[in-house]
């Protein structure tokens, strides 16, 4: 086995094992994930139960009635193409291969059954519904060594055919840059879900380079250009507009979400959805 993914499946283990102790997967899915009926709205309800397409049928606030569910289905997606390349290599693609590897780890942990789904441009890979920890670690594996380079996914193609597949209302974990806008709105109507956000620092906070070639790791397009303070500002602007879309449709839709820099810890960030 890759020496690199050896060490960081053992740091993810014994992290979960130990750290994440006590935090598991389930304190995020509320009252449980069965379906039990639709009712309408009122005064003191949670806003993050309200059903929205039957809203808008009716014209008024349903809210979805869930029977209690002590084992849970845990799904981490996985979109992954050339953007989880940035500068000279792909640290934010082996960022996102430990979270998904951590939040396998937590499932099995927690005996609650794991299902992996990873979407490139060319395959769609997937476990089954597993608590074994050999799908669980291929799983990791196919996240880490898959080639990227010149790829690009089409996002929402890959979250409708998520929707496709899952039958059992479930806790499902979107992994990806989120550099493209992604509606998650038709998951949410049936499933709890959680936005993980994988960043490099530099995409947020540009420094002025000059005159520069940037490749484009999606398509290996090359533009000659000069980066400077005009660019950045305007950079910067696209990407606040960009950000405060984001929060309005998670805010709406009930969405949880946490971003993690590839130089921060990954498991203190996800603790901060199990408290």
């Amino acid at each position: 086995m890759n020496t690199a993914l050896k060490a960081l499946q053992f740091k993810a283990r014994y992290q979960v094992y130990t750290l994440l102790s006590g935090h598991n997967l389930s304190k995020l899915h509320g009252e449980g994930y069965d379906f039990s009926e639709l009712r309408e709205y009122q005064m003191g309800d949670d806003i993050r139960k309200i059903n929205w397409t039957i809203t808008a049928k009716l014209g008024k606030p349903y809210i979805k009635e869930l029977h209690a569910n002590r084992e849970l289905s845990v799904v981490v997606c996985a979109l992954m193409d050339g953007s989880l390349y940035f500068g000279s290599g792909n640290a934010k693609q082996k960022k996102l291969t430990e979270v998904a590897t951590i939040l396998g780890y937590a499932a099995q942990q927690n005996a609650d059954l794991f299902t992996g789904i990873a979407y490139t441009q060319n395959k769609t890979f997937d476990t089954p519904p597993t608590k074994q920890l050999y799908h669980i670690e291929q799983f990791s594996k196919t996240l880490f060594e898959t080639p990227l380079l010149k790829t690009a996914l089409y996002k929402q193609h890959a979250i409708e055919n998520l929707f496709k597949r899952l039958y059992k209302p479930s806790l499902i974990f979107v992994l990806g840059d989120f550099l493209d806008e992604v509606d998650l709105s038709l998951l949410a109507q049936k499933h709890e879900v959680v936005a993980i956000i994988i960043r490099e620092r530099e995409e947020e906070i540009l420094k002025a380079l000059g005159e520069v070639t940037l490749i484009n790791p999606q398509n290996n397009a090359y533009m000659e250009t000069y980066f400077g303070k005009k660019s950045i500002n305007t950079y910067k602007e696209n990407l606040i507009k960009s950000e405060e879309r984001r929060t309005e449709h998670f805010t709406r839709y009930g969405i949880h979400s946490v971003k993690i820099f590839i130089d921060e810890e990954v498991i203190s960030k996800l603790m901060t959805l199990f408290i």
